[in-house]
Order: structure tokens, then C-alpha cells, then sequence
């Protein structure tokens, strides 16, 4: 046994945790696993997005789903080797169910699984078309009276929603939105994305001018087409809307511009969701059985009510609204808030020649990009990881296997490498009177972003702006707002024309109570967080994102968001629970989750 190669030994590891499988022996499957493990499951075996912890856990989803999943041809994927490195051996796998067909991830450690991914790739009779598959589009030979590509498009989009229903609305039309809509459309569900702007893309487009994306284009590909080789490492808000504007359009979305769904009700009797929409002044009532929330994984915006608000003179407003530095010079304008959009407009600002002043009221972590490049996402995300072989799809599966429960012991030495690094530019912005943090256990970036989505800065100039004092500074709590004045609780006074409120936003149930009910707010629960038991992230472990791309408490209803990593990977998921709903397929949830918090 020792002298074959790891491939070898993985796969006579899988021969025999397959045949476990199949002859029903639970018990010899789960003492397959080590005492410490993690199976991650992506819809495959419990039509959810589940991490079973342990090996209790493990025996208690496979007492209630094997039965039915019928697994087998567990083989170490094809053209894949197995490695081994620290006393870990790592293998990508195939495997099927009885109605799918699916990839993962395993280590093994000490001849047990520490880790399993498993993940929905395909459903057996509804593939993609693609590839060999794909849609010969012309139409060869005698067709009389045929229609030609674009006038079968001009039929759809003047009937669905008319004299025939969707199966899905999805409400919102950003990158999470569209990028669900095209895998459901490879996928043949029918559907309409609902989006009030005037263009796809508006919703980038209408930010304040100097935002960019803060993440790196290979980590930001859409599903189907990539960026071009020659995009930019970090793109504009304005390139990024065209872009989800030609997507829109060449995935062939049937997609409402100037739409706003303005209530949604839930007819428990034809198992559908009764939607009025204004569509440009039209009221439309559609009726699709699975109702999708991709409004932003932030939701609402989040408007503190400070004493004396209501006096102010000057002009004030949340930072989603803020139209950028243009029109404010001669003003002081304060900005509310210290994470990410306020670090943009305060730089917008001083660069237009305006007085502006940062008020920061609890600690923000700050990482600059370059080194997050380098050490946080470079093995992954980068030309040399493309150049050494590394896919995005893989990429994402690489980061998928890691369990939440352990996330950030892979992720607090990347930061302790980057303080180390920074140290210098770390104690420049202490001395300027800026409060730091690393995340509540030195994990950095992303378990901020996974457990909170708020908190941080991705470095791009503007803390040096701050160390300079360019971008002025005030710590404190805002204790009353005057007519002409921010007034914190340190006694400072800060002269105001202008206030912009950076201060994050709401759960995206709120959007739930808005346009179904509060009841129904109330019954799916809070949107987001991994319940950590950290800074707005309250317990319970939940091991999951909150209700996201996954069922919830309230029937056919979903949410699906996250940035553009999140809108590519997750949407493969969701598109696939929907599908096997519109096909009929039994899809027995294992785990759906239970509702601590409701907002």
C-alpha cells in the first residue's frame, strides 16, 4: 500500500468509502472520517448549502439523505494527480448521485478525511448545452414560415410575464442578478430579473465617481464569458456597468429595465408568488413559483437617527446616494463612517480640493492592496496562479473546501505576515489618531467580510491621505447634530455644509419586509454572518452564510448577492435547487436552517 502513489491510494480509499456508500454501511462511511472533520456539501446530498462538523454530524446527514442521494463511481477526477504536502493528501474527485453529477475536494489525513467538499456540477437530463451539446443556431434546410433568432427573442420578451409566467422573478438586477439569470438561462428556466434603473449596470454606474472595484479581476469573472486579457486589475464603476450591460445582453436575459416590484404575496394554494410590478408605468402581476432577493447582500441602507438630524442646514445623505465631489468645493463636508466608502468619497474629495473630515466611531481594519494581492489572494487569484495552472473554477472549489469553522487559522497568519510587513504604515496611521483592528481574532479581510460585510478598508491611497492629514480625522461618537455642526461626545465640534453617511447598511430581510411583510421578514430571519459570536455576527454557529443561495424558512423563497466571486460561484448552486424544483425532482432538505436573529 505504501509504494503506490498518492493518486493510488486515494482512489483505493474512495473504492472502499464508495462501497460503503452504496451497501448503506453508515457506520463504516463515517468511521472513514477523522475525529476532527468537515463535509461541506453543496447541494449534492442535502439540497442546501451544509457543513456537517464531526463525525456525529457526518452520521446524522447520511442517516437521513443516503437512502435517497444513491451515490457511486467515487474516482479521483480525471487527468487530476492527488498531492501531498505537510502530512495532508489532497485529491479532486467525481462522483454521481441519482440525479446528478458532481466534483469535489478531499484531504485526507493520517488515512481519514479531515475535509470533503462535495458539490452539484450538473443535473442527469437537464446538462447545459454546451460544448459538444451546444445550440446550432442556424437553421439549415426548408423551414417554412421559420422564425429567425431575433424574432424568436422579440416573441419572448413580448410574452413571458403576459401569456406566459416565469418560473422565476428575480428583484434586483446587479451582478448578482444577472449572474443567476444567465446560468438559469443555460439552465432553460424561464425568467425575468426586475431592475428599476435605466440600464443594466446603472447600479455601478450611479456610484460616487471614483469608485473601483477593490477586488482583482481574476477574482471577479462572471459565469460563462471572463474579462479580457487586457482588463484592468481593478476596474472603474463605469467600465464594470458596461460590462454587465453587454452580458445582459449577449446571455439573452430577459431582463425589465425601469421595474420596480412594489409587493410580492405568496398564494399558498397554486404554490406561487403573486408580484405586482410598475414596469415603466405598466402594472404587470407575474406569478413565478420561486421568488429570488439579489437586492445587494448589504440591503438597505443603514441611516443613523442622530439627535438633532432634523435641524441641519446643509445637505445631507447615505453614501449609496453620494453623487461624488463635484459641486462641494468651498464646502466642509464630514463623512459619517470609517470602512471602505468612506476611505473612497474622503479621497474623492480631497483630490476636488474640498475640506473634508473623517469621523470614525469604532475600529476599522485596514490592509493595503497590494500585499492583500500578493498574500491573501496571490496562490489563487493572480496571472502566476493562472500561469501555473490554476483555474477559476478550481479557485473557487479551493476556497469553498475550507470549512468556516477553521477559516481563520488559515487566514490570521496571512495577517500577521502583512502587519509584519506594513508595521510602519500601520503605526504612521496610529500616530494620525486612527483606531485599527485585525478582526476580533487577528483573522483579517475576508472572515470581517464573511462574518459581518463591514469593518474593513482595501488600501488604495487613502490612508496615506489620512496619515498626512489631508483627509482630516475625528474619533468619537456623534452625540448631536447642530445646524451647522457635527458635535461628538470627545467634546470636539466639527463645522459641517455637508454630512454624508457612510454607516453601512441593514439585513437584506428588510428588503422582505418591504415588499411581502414583516411576518415574513420575521420568518426567514437575518441575511448574512456565519455566527461567529463575533462584532455583529451574533451566535449561534450557524457553519453557513445566513439564508444565502440556499432554501429558507419561508417556501420558494431566496436570496442570492455577495460580491462578483460570490454572484459566479454560488449562482451555479441556486440555478441548480431551482432547476430541479421547475423539473419535478425530490428535494428533500437537509438541515434548512434554523432562525436565531430576525434582523
Amino acid at each position: 500500500m505504501l509504494d503506490k502513489t498518492p493518486t493510488a491510494r486515494v482512489q483505493a480509499f474512495l473504492d472502499r468509502f464508495g462501497g460503503a456508500l452504496e451497501a448503506g454501511r453508515i457506520d463504516e462511511a463515517v468511521n472513514m472520517f477523522a475525529e476532527e472533520c468537515y463535509w461541506r456539501d453543496l447541494v449534492t446530498f442535502t439540497w442546501n448549502l451544509k457543513t456537517a462538523e464531526g463525525r456525529s454530524e457526518v452520521r446524522d446527514m447520511l442517516e437521513a439523505q443516503l437512502a435517497l442521494t444513491k451515490p457511486t463511481a467515487w474516482q479521483v477526477a480525471e487527468g487530476e494527480e492527488a498531492s501531498e504536502a505537510d502530512g495532508v493528501t489532497q485529491a479532486w474527485i467525481t462522483f454521481e448521485t441519482a440525479v446528478a453529477r458532481g466534483y469535489g475536494l478531499i484531504r485526507l489525513k493520517d488515512g481519514l478525511i479531515w475535509t470533503l467538499l462535495t458539490t452539484m456540477v450538473e443535473l442527469k437530463g437537464h446538462e447545459e448545452k454546451s460544448g459538444f451539446s451546444r445550440p446550432l443556431g442556424a437553421k439549415h434546410g426548408i423551414n417554412p414560415g421559420g422564425k429567425t433568432w431575433k424574432e424568436e427573442r422579440e416573441e419572448e420578451a413580448a410574452t413571458l410575464g403576459y401569456t406566459k409566467q416565469p418560473y422565476v422573478v428575480i428583484i434586483g438586477g446587479g451582478q448578482g442578478g444577472i449572474a443567476l439569470g444567465a446560468r438559469l438561462r443555460q439552465l432553460g428556466v424561464p425568467t425575468i430579473i426586475v431592475e428599476r434603473n435605466d440600464r443594466p449596470g446603472d447600479s455601478w454606474r450611479k456610484r460616487y465617481k471614483s469608485l473601483c472595484l477593490h477586488d482583482p479581476v481574476w477574482y471577479d469573472h462572471l459565469p460563462y464569458i471572463d474579462f479580457p486579457k487586457n482588463w484592468p486589475v481593478f476596474a472603474p464603476k463605469d467600465k464594470i456597468g458596461d460590462w454587465l450591460e453587454m452580458y445582459t445582453k449577449v446571455m439573452e436575459l430577459n431582463y425589465w429595465t425601469r421595474s420596480t416590484a412594489r409587493s410580492a404575496k405568496w398564494d399558498e394554494a397554486n404554490k406561487e408568488w403573486v408580484v405586482t410590478v410598475d414596469r415603466d408605468g405598466e402594472e404587470v402581476v407575474l406569478r413565478p413559483k420561486q421568488l429570488v432577493f439579489a437586492t445587494g447582500m448589504s440591503g438597505k441602507a443603514n441611516i443613523p437617527q442622530f439627535k438633532g438630524a432634523d435641524r441641519f442646514a446643509g445637505e445631507q445623505h447615505h453614501s449609496s446616494k453620494h453623487p461624488g465631489p463635484d459641486g462641494y468645493k468651498g464646502k466642509k463636508v464630514v463623512v459619517i463612517g470609517s470602512n471602505n466608502s468612506a476611505h473612497d468619497i474622503c479621497a474623492a474629495l480631497y483630490e476636488a480640493g474640498v475640506d473634508v473630515t473623517m469621523v470614525q466611531r469604532s475600529t476599522t481594519h485596514i490592509v493595503r492592496s497590494e500585499p492583500l494581492m500578493e498574500h491573501g489572494l496571490g496562490a489563487l487569484y493572480s496571472e502566476e496562479a493562472v500561469a501555473g495552472g490554476m483555474t477559476t473554477a478550481k479557485a473557487d472549489l479551493i476556497f469553498a473546501s475550507l470549512p468556516y469553522r477553521i477559516m481563520h487559522t488559515f487566514q490570521k497568519p496571512i495577517y500577521d505576515k502583512i502587519r509584519e510587513i506594513d508595521a510602519d504604515f500601520y503605526a504612521a496611521l496610529e500616530k494620525a489618531g486612527f483606531r485599527l483592528d485585525f478582526g476580533a481574532d487577528g483573522s483579517g479581510l475576508f472572515m470581517k467580510y464573511l462574518r459581518r460585510g463591514s469593518g474593513y478598508y482595501i488600501d488604495i491611497g487613502a490612508s496615506q491621505l489620512i496619515i498626512d492629514g489631508k483627509i482630516k480625522l475625528a474619533a468619537g461618537q456623534v452625540e448631536e447634530i447642530t445646524e451647522t455642526s457635527v458635535k461628538l461626545d470627545t467634546g470636539v465640534e466639527i463645522p459641517a455644509d455637508v454630512i454624508v453617511y457612510a454607516t453601512g447598511y441593514g439585513s437584506m430581510n428588510g428588503w422582505v419586509a418591504d415588499l411581502i411583510d414583516q411576518q415574513t421578514a420575521d420568518k426567514v430571519g437575518k441575511v448574512w454572518g456565519l455566527g461567529s459570536d463575533t462584532p455583529k455576527d451574533p451566535g449561534p454557529w450557524e457553519g453557513e452564510q445566513r439564508n444565502m443561495w440556499k432554501p429558507t424558512q419561508q417556501e420558494a423563497l431566496w436570496f442570492h448577492g455577495g460580491n462578483l466571486h460570490q454572484s459566479r460561484h454560488y449562482s451555479q448552486f441556486l440555478s441548480l435547487q431551482l432547476k430541479a424544483r421547475m423539473e419535478g425532482i425530490p428535494t428533500p432538505v437537509y438541515g434548512l436552517q434554523q432562525v436565531h436573529h430576525k434582523g
